[in-house]
């Protein structure tokens, strides 16, 4: 029985010591045997894509300041030259803006064991459809998932208290694919593995890993 893909959340989180969203986190997520990780993007003042889930980093705008001024961060094309023929990509887009510097990094590194581009916002799945029509979309929804058979996307990502069975056949009858975030639970890992979920990002990579990894992926 397959089995599906089983991603870090921010790579790993379930150690204080490592922050997330840096090489170390990406590292131990990969380490623990996932088959990959999910991690954030936004926009430098500079125009440079870092990886970084809120909009300050250690007290400083990501938006309106340098890469210069944020060395601490990884840039998308670090990750993406790092780690595309090693784990799948899960690239969430926080801002608008991103559109011509994603492409152009996935020309120069193409992820080759897979990816996809997701985000909350609807606009910038859309922007980004409006330029390619082979890049794989996933919307994001934290607290209701309506009107996903109206966007451009490949990929419904849902809080895992929104998922159910039907809604996982409902997706699946629209050809598309359910990720299910964040799943720190062994039950609910367990459960959605056998609705048929084809994703399941974790904080807790080494718990997903020994509760789900056991199987080949779809």
């Amino acid at each position: 029985m397959s089995r599906p893909l089983l991603l870090g959340h921010r790579g790993s989180r379930a150690t204080g010591s490592i922050p997330e969203n840096t090489v170390p986190a990406f590292d131990l997520a990969l380490r623990h045997g996932c088959d990959g990780f999910e991690f954030d993007v936004r926009l430098s003042s500079d125009k440079q894509a870092l990886v970084c889930h809120d909009p300050r980093s250690k007290g400083i705008p990501v938006a309106t300041s340098k890469r210069a001024e944020l060395p601490h961060l990884p840039t998308l094309e670090d990750v993406s030259s790092g780690y595309g023929k090693r784990g799948f990509l899960d690239i969430e887009l926080k801002v608008a803006g991103l559109t011509e510097i994603v492409l152009d990094e996935l020309r120069r590194h193409p992820p080759e064991r897979g990816f996809v581009i997701s985000s909350f916002l609807p606009e910038v799945l859309i922007d980004m459809r409006a330029r390619s029509q082979a890049i794989p979309l996933g919307i994001i929804f934290e607290k209701q998932v309506p009107g996903w058979q109206e966007l451009p996307i490949d990929c419904v990502m849902a809080e895992k208290s929104l998922i159910t069975g039907t809604l996982v056949d409902q997706v699946h009858e629209a050809g598309k694919r359910l990720f299910a975030w964040t799943v720190n639970d062994q039950a609910a890992m367990l459960r959605f593995a056998q609705w048929g979920v084809d994703a399941v990002i974790s904080d807790r990579t080494e718990l997903l890993v020994r509760t789900l990894g056991s199987r080949n992926p779809r």
